[in-house]
């Protein structure tokens, strides 16, 4: 196997306090980078920082909430001032504010937008811009979720700004390759706390608190673990062995990885001259409505009783 070795690289993930980004931080740190942890709690971050430490890794704090321009440049000044130079960053920072559509407030929209997907702009802008300047490369690893690759209940602004997050590491791909920088969404899934509320994961997660391990129907079947699990991806994707690796949505969780398709067209139908609102009818079930996709994520697929 390719060694994953970070000796000497300095990064920076959002969110890093606890839960997936914690993990993140910790297997970044484990492979030899320093990390800036970044978290909104002072108490959250310090002690983040020192259980990197104790685990023998390096790392500093920066508190504060990501999404403008001023915080992202914080964390990027921060990891050149502590070690000289910025080679990853990890866009995990979020927040939920879930509603269906029509209960949803302009406040809740607007905060899990700014939080998501331009906490992710304003971070990889200032990222892209320093990576730039030290003409080494580095590597982009933008967190994305099921529920922007498919869509979720209750999950409008969630959903749009994961969308919109995979959208970007395409567009960030092509734009940042000449100067040697990588960009992928990764999408991971994991018992964390956005996802242990679901009532089936509930009684699963609980036990695996508790010391149980979780079962494979969950770990292989529907690609569900620990946040552990899905730090993984982040060492590998910021490390020499995956410089040919970007643009892509890469799923992670338990013991799966996957990788997601990009949208496409799938069927299409052609009319001499254009169509007409009556030939479309005409012609929509046996040509490109023949076959519908679904939507949303596919729910668990638990054992019978």
């Amino acid at each position: 196997m390719p060694s994953i070795d970070l000796t000497g690289k300095a990064a920076v993930v959002t969110g890093s306090g606890r839960g997936l980004g914690l993990a993140y931080a910790h297997a970044l740190a484990a492979h030899g980078a320093s990390v800036v942890v970044n978290d909104v709690d002072e108490a959250v971050a310090e002690a983040a920082v020192k259980s990197i430490a104790e685990a023998g890794g390096k790392a500093v704090a920066e508190v504060v909430p990501v999404g403008t321009t001023e915080a992202a440049e914080r964390l990027v000044n921060r990891a050149v001032e502590e070690f000289g130079r910025l080679d990853v960053l990890v866009t995990n920072a979020g927040i939920l504010r879930d509603k269906v559509l029509w209960k949803m407030t302009d406040e809740d929209f607007d905060a899990v937008i700014t939080t998501h997907l331009k906490g992710t702009f304003t971070c990889a802008r200032a990222a892209a811009v320093r990576m730039r300047e030290q003409g080494e490369g580095g590597s982009l690893i933008l967190v994305g979720s099921p529920a922007g690759q498919r869509g979720n209940f209750g999950q409008t602004n969630y959903a749009a700004a994961k969308a919109g997050i995979a959208a970007m590491a395409r567009t960030w791909s092509m734009e940042l390759g000449r100067a040697g920088i990588t960009v992928n969404a990764i999408v991971p899934v994991a018992a964390t706390a956005m996802t242990e509320t679901i009532p089936a994961f509930a009684p699963y997660v609980e036990a695996m608190r508790g010391g149980e391990p979780l079962p494979d129907f969950l770990r292989k079947g529907e690609g569900f673990g620990t946040p552990e699990d899905c730090a993984a991806l982040v060492p590998f994707l910021a490390s020499q062995a995956a410089r040919g690796v970007t643009g892509q949505a890469i799923g992670i969780g338990g013991d799966k990885v996957a990788l997601w398709s990009h949208p496409q067209e799938i069927r299409a139908a052609y009319a001499d001259g254009g169509w007409t609102p009556a030939a479309l009818a005409d012609a929509w079930p046996t040509s490109v409505g023949a076959e519908l996709q679904s939507v949303g994520i596919p729910a668990p697929k638990f054992p019978e009783a």
